[in-house]
Protein backbone atom coordinates (compact mmCIF):
# COMPACT_ATOMS: atom_id res chain seq x y z
CA UNK A 1 0.00 0.00 0.00
CA UNK A 2 1.05 3.47 -1.04
CA UNK A 3 1.85 5.56 2.04
CA UNK A 4 0.59 8.57 0.51
CA UNK A 5 -2.84 6.67 0.29
CA UNK A 6 -5.79 7.88 2.18
CA UNK A 7 -6.88 5.88 4.90
CA UNK A 8 -10.19 4.55 5.80
CA UNK A 9 -12.03 2.66 8.59
CA UNK A 10 -13.89 -0.06 7.25
CA UNK A 11 -16.71 -1.67 9.03
CA UNK A 12 -16.03 -5.74 8.37
CA UNK A 13 -17.84 -8.05 10.15
CA UNK A 14 -16.90 -11.16 8.39
CA UNK A 15 -19.41 -11.73 6.08
CA UNK A 16 -20.11 -12.02 2.59
CA UNK A 17 -20.70 -7.84 2.20
CA UNK A 18 -18.38 -6.40 4.16
CA UNK A 19 -15.53 -8.77 2.43
CA UNK A 20 -16.71 -7.06 -0.67
CA UNK A 21 -16.60 -3.35 0.56
CA UNK A 22 -13.04 -4.31 2.10
CA UNK A 23 -11.75 -5.48 -1.23
CA UNK A 24 -13.63 -2.26 -3.03
CA UNK A 25 -12.62 0.40 -0.46
CA UNK A 26 -8.49 -1.31 -1.19
CA UNK A 27 -9.24 -1.26 -5.07
CA UNK A 28 -10.40 2.37 -4.85
CA UNK A 29 -6.95 3.19 -3.78
CA UNK A 30 -7.42 3.78 0.24
CA UNK A 31 -5.36 2.45 3.03
CA UNK A 32 -8.40 -0.26 4.76
CA UNK A 33 -8.12 -0.03 8.74
CA UNK A 34 -10.91 -2.54 9.04
CA UNK A 35 -13.20 -2.60 12.64
CA UNK A 36 -15.10 -5.53 13.70
CA UNK A 37 -16.98 -5.56 16.99
CA UNK A 38 -17.67 -8.54 19.19
CA UNK A 39 -20.88 -7.45 19.89
CA UNK A 40 -22.10 -10.66 22.34
CA UNK A 41 -23.48 -12.11 18.85
CA UNK A 42 -24.34 -16.00 19.07
CA UNK A 43 -22.60 -16.50 15.65
CA UNK A 44 -19.34 -14.73 16.81
CA UNK A 45 -17.33 -17.09 13.89
CA UNK A 46 -17.72 -14.26 11.86
CA UNK A 47 -14.77 -12.92 14.00
CA UNK A 48 -12.70 -15.68 12.81
CA UNK A 49 -14.13 -14.94 9.24
CA UNK A 50 -12.99 -11.15 9.85
CA UNK A 51 -9.49 -11.92 11.11
CA UNK A 52 -9.02 -14.03 7.87
CA UNK A 53 -10.58 -11.73 5.61
CA UNK A 54 -8.60 -9.03 6.65
CA UNK A 55 -5.45 -10.64 6.37
CA UNK A 56 -6.01 -11.45 2.56
CA UNK A 57 -7.61 -8.39 1.16
CA UNK A 58 -3.97 -6.67 2.75
CA UNK A 59 -5.99 -4.60 5.45
CA UNK A 60 -3.77 -2.00 7.35
CA UNK A 61 -4.51 -2.77 10.53
CA UNK A 62 -7.60 -4.82 12.16
CA UNK A 63 -8.99 -3.99 15.05
CA UNK A 64 -11.56 -5.84 17.02
CA UNK A 65 -13.56 -4.31 19.56
CA UNK A 66 -15.07 -5.62 22.73
CA UNK A 67 -19.34 -4.22 23.07
CA UNK A 68 -21.61 -6.11 24.66
CA UNK A 69 -25.21 -5.77 23.05
CA UNK A 70 -25.89 -8.92 24.42
CA UNK A 71 -26.18 -6.90 27.74
CA UNK A 72 -29.86 -5.08 26.60
CA UNK A 73 -30.62 -8.01 24.50
CA UNK A 74 -33.79 -7.72 22.32
CA UNK A 75 -32.18 -9.68 19.00
CA UNK A 76 -32.28 -13.56 18.29
CA UNK A 77 -28.73 -12.34 17.58
CA UNK A 78 -27.45 -11.60 21.07
CA UNK A 79 -30.60 -13.09 23.31
CA UNK A 80 -29.85 -17.10 23.26
CA UNK A 81 -33.84 -17.19 24.78
CA UNK A 82 -35.06 -15.73 21.30
CA UNK A 83 -35.06 -18.44 18.40
CA UNK A 84 -33.62 -17.35 14.79
CA UNK A 85 -36.20 -17.21 12.59
CA UNK A 86 -35.81 -20.41 9.82
CA UNK A 87 -38.63 -18.60 7.52
CA UNK A 88 -39.19 -15.48 6.08
CA UNK A 89 -42.14 -12.85 7.82
CA UNK A 90 -44.35 -9.86 7.62
CA UNK A 91 -42.15 -6.78 9.38
CA UNK A 92 -38.79 -6.46 10.73
CA UNK A 93 -37.28 -9.50 11.97
CA UNK A 94 -35.98 -10.54 15.38
CA UNK A 95 -32.66 -10.80 14.05
CA UNK A 96 -32.85 -7.04 13.90
CA UNK A 97 -29.83 -5.97 16.50
CA UNK A 98 -31.54 -2.75 18.34
CA UNK A 99 -29.27 0.44 17.14
CA UNK A 100 -26.25 -1.96 15.60
CA UNK A 101 -25.40 0.16 12.88
CA UNK A 102 -25.98 3.44 14.41
CA UNK A 103 -23.40 2.33 17.12
CA UNK A 104 -21.28 0.73 14.86
CA UNK A 105 -21.05 3.54 13.05
CA UNK A 106 -20.36 5.59 15.46
CA UNK A 107 -17.26 3.65 16.56
CA UNK A 108 -15.98 3.66 13.46
CA UNK A 109 -16.37 7.61 13.19
CA UNK A 110 -14.33 7.77 16.78
CA UNK A 111 -11.54 5.59 15.02
CA UNK A 112 -11.44 7.64 11.77
CA UNK A 113 -11.06 11.04 13.81
CA UNK A 114 -8.06 9.70 15.66
CA UNK A 115 -6.04 7.87 12.67
CA UNK A 116 -7.09 11.05 10.50
CA UNK A 117 -9.11 9.45 7.93
CA UNK A 118 -12.79 10.83 6.67
CA UNK A 119 -14.04 7.95 4.86
CA UNK A 120 -16.45 5.23 6.34
CA UNK A 121 -17.12 2.19 4.73
CA UNK A 122 -20.05 0.28 5.50
CA UNK A 123 -21.68 -2.92 3.69
CA UNK A 124 -24.97 -2.11 4.06
CA UNK A 125 -27.73 -3.18 1.25
CA UNK A 126 -31.43 -1.96 0.91
CA UNK A 127 -32.20 -4.64 -2.18
CA UNK A 128 -31.60 -8.18 -0.95
CA UNK A 129 -31.97 -7.72 2.70
CA UNK A 130 -34.12 -8.27 5.76
CA UNK A 131 -35.88 -4.92 6.24
CA UNK A 132 -33.80 -3.36 8.72
CA UNK A 133 -33.95 0.18 9.05
CA UNK A 134 -30.26 1.01 9.87
CA UNK A 135 -29.40 -0.59 6.09
CA UNK A 136 -31.45 2.16 4.41
CA UNK A 137 -30.30 5.26 2.15
CA UNK A 138 -32.12 7.80 4.13
CA UNK A 139 -30.06 6.15 7.56
CA UNK A 140 -27.08 6.52 5.91
CA UNK A 141 -27.11 10.27 4.78
CA UNK A 142 -28.50 11.37 8.44
CA UNK A 143 -25.08 9.77 9.89
CA UNK A 144 -23.04 11.27 7.50
CA UNK A 145 -25.04 14.66 8.54
CA UNK A 146 -24.27 13.94 12.31
CA UNK A 147 -20.48 12.92 11.54
CA UNK A 148 -19.91 16.43 9.96
CA UNK A 149 -21.96 17.81 13.06
CA UNK A 150 -20.70 16.10 15.94
CA UNK A 151 -16.93 15.88 15.47
CA UNK A 152 -14.35 18.58 15.78
CA UNK A 153 -12.68 17.22 12.81
CA UNK A 154 -16.22 18.02 11.20
CA UNK A 155 -16.51 21.31 13.02
CA UNK A 156 -12.84 22.19 11.95
CA UNK A 157 -13.59 22.01 8.18
CA UNK A 158 -13.16 18.46 7.50
CA UNK A 159 -15.69 16.43 5.21
CA UNK A 160 -16.52 12.99 6.22
CA UNK A 161 -18.18 10.83 3.83
CA UNK A 162 -19.67 7.30 4.86
CA UNK A 163 -19.83 4.83 1.57
CA UNK A 164 -22.29 2.19 1.26
CA UNK A 165 -21.37 0.77 -1.91
CA UNK A 166 -23.67 -2.00 -2.09
CA UNK A 167 -26.72 -0.07 -1.00
CA UNK A 168 -28.26 -0.47 -4.39
CA UNK A 169 -27.33 -3.72 -5.46
CA UNK A 170 -28.50 -7.12 -5.45
CA UNK A 171 -26.68 -9.92 -3.86
CA UNK A 172 -25.84 -11.66 -7.54
CA UNK A 173 -24.25 -8.35 -8.29
CA UNK A 174 -22.64 -8.14 -5.19
CA UNK A 175 -20.95 -11.82 -5.65
CA UNK A 176 -19.83 -10.88 -9.45
CA UNK A 177 -18.09 -7.59 -7.81
CA UNK A 178 -16.36 -9.11 -5.12
CA UNK A 179 -14.86 -12.25 -7.03
CA UNK A 180 -13.80 -9.57 -9.80
CA UNK A 181 -12.04 -7.82 -6.97
CA UNK A 182 -10.70 -11.04 -5.73
CA UNK A 183 -12.58 -11.76 -2.82
CA UNK A 184 -12.43 -15.43 -1.61
CA UNK A 185 -15.66 -16.04 -0.63
CA UNK A 186 -15.01 -19.31 1.03
CA UNK A 187 -13.21 -17.15 4.00
CA UNK A 188 -16.56 -15.63 4.89
CA UNK A 189 -19.26 -16.51 7.54
CA UNK A 190 -22.78 -14.99 7.22
CA UNK A 191 -24.93 -17.59 9.10
CA UNK A 192 -26.95 -15.74 12.15
CA UNK A 193 -26.36 -19.03 13.91
CA UNK A 194 -22.96 -20.53 12.67
CA UNK A 195 -21.23 -22.89 14.81
CA UNK A 196 -17.75 -22.48 16.57
CA UNK A 197 -15.80 -23.71 13.15
CA UNK A 198 -18.28 -21.19 10.96
CA UNK A 199 -20.40 -24.26 9.27
CA UNK A 200 -23.73 -22.45 8.22
CA UNK A 201 -27.30 -23.67 9.25
CA UNK A 202 -28.86 -23.05 5.88
CA UNK A 203 -31.93 -22.02 6.89
CA UNK A 204 -31.69 -18.36 8.24
CA UNK A 205 -32.76 -15.38 6.62
CA UNK A 206 -29.16 -14.81 5.65
CA UNK A 207 -28.13 -18.23 4.44
CA UNK A 208 -31.07 -17.75 1.98
CA UNK A 209 -30.42 -14.27 0.77
CA UNK A 210 -26.49 -15.75 0.22
CA UNK A 211 -27.44 -18.70 -1.22
CA UNK A 212 -29.93 -17.32 -3.60
CA UNK A 213 -26.89 -14.41 -4.06
CA UNK A 214 -24.81 -17.35 -5.87
CA UNK A 215 -26.94 -19.13 -7.62
CA UNK A 216 -28.03 -15.20 -9.37
CA UNK A 217 -24.77 -14.86 -9.93
CA UNK A 218 -24.02 -18.05 -11.64
CA UNK A 219 -21.19 -18.80 -9.07
CA UNK A 220 -20.64 -22.07 -6.85
CA UNK A 221 -21.49 -21.29 -3.63
CA UNK A 222 -17.95 -22.31 -1.28
CA UNK A 223 -20.23 -22.22 1.81
CA UNK A 224 -20.44 -25.17 4.56
CA UNK A 225 -23.46 -26.03 5.47
CA UNK A 226 -24.82 -28.60 8.00
CA UNK A 227 -25.49 -32.01 6.69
Amino acid sequence: MNDSARKAVVLLSGGLDSATVLAMARADGFACHALSLDYGQRHRAELAAAQRVAAALGAVEHKVLPLSLDAIGGSALTDNSIAVPTAGGEGIPVTYVPARNTVFLALALGWAEVLGATDLFVGVNAVDYSGYPDCRPAFIAAFENLANLATKAGVEGGRFHVHAPLIDMGKGDIIRAGVGLGVDYSLTVSCYQADERGVACGLCDSCRLRAEGFRAAGIPDPTRYRA
